[in-house]
């Protein structure tokens, strides 16, 4: 339960400054055989979508295309930070938009630029028209149960399946400030771009009359 209430405080936290962070393994690991690194990316959404989408292999040099798809979406295993493992489908807007920006990160990484220089060309993208915010709303699917992301700078936790919203530039304000809890939204990256609105599907409680 602990995962679940801090999942948005996970997923946009800054990637924290420490020397022990350096001595974490990644979760996404490269020596896999391609067929499950494909099908780890492909988790990410129902067999329905993801069979038909356009898939992306994580290589070192970064990402590679596997597989033109027929429904507009894409998927890869995404990575907010290098320690992180994020099995993501995007829809046809986010492949239009967001998706370069992951492209981007992943290619940059390769020629070893530091987070902090890739964030910075991140910012200089949006700012300069390379990159564009979502303009249309739509979804992103993590619905794999095979997501690691880096916590409170010094761990590795799974992240439960989940589902994201386009909310470019979006608030907490603009979500009503819900309170942290299993049931209610939570929004990442607030104020930026790419900011998301996530919502973690459950069972449904007793109904009340």
């Amino acid at each position: 339960m602990r995962v679940i209430l801090t999942l948005a405080v996970l997923l946009g936290g800054r990637l924290a400054m420490f020397a022990q962070r350096d001595m974490l393994k990644p979760a996404y690991d490269f020596s896999l055989p391609r067929k499950a690194r494909i099908e780890l990316a492909e988790s990410a959404a129902p067999l329905e979508i993801s069979g038909k989408a356009t898939v992306y292999l994580l290589e070192r040099t970064g990402y590679v295309k596997v597989r033109d798809g027929s429904n507009g979406f894409a998927c890869l295993v995404d990575r907010q930070t290098p320690w992180n493992s994020e099995p993501t489908c995007f829809d046809a807007e986010g492949t239009a938009t967001t998706l370069p920006t992951r492209l981007f990160v992943e290619e940059e990484r390769g020629q070893g630029k530091s987070e902090e220089e890739i964030k910075l060309g991140l910012d200089q993208g949006y700012k300069s028209g390379r990159f564009k915010a979502p303009g249309k709303p739509g979804i992103v699917y993590m619905m794999s149960d095979s997501a690691v992301i880096l916590a409170g700078g010094d761990r590795l936790v799974h992240v439960p399946p989940h589902l994201m919203f386009y909310a470019p530039y979006a608030t907490d304000k603009d979500i009503g400030s819900p309170p942290v809890g299993a049931n209610m939204p939570h929004l990442i990256r607030a104020g930026q771009p790419d900011a998301y609105i996530i919502v973690i599907p459950g069972t449904a409680g007793p109904s009340h009359h």
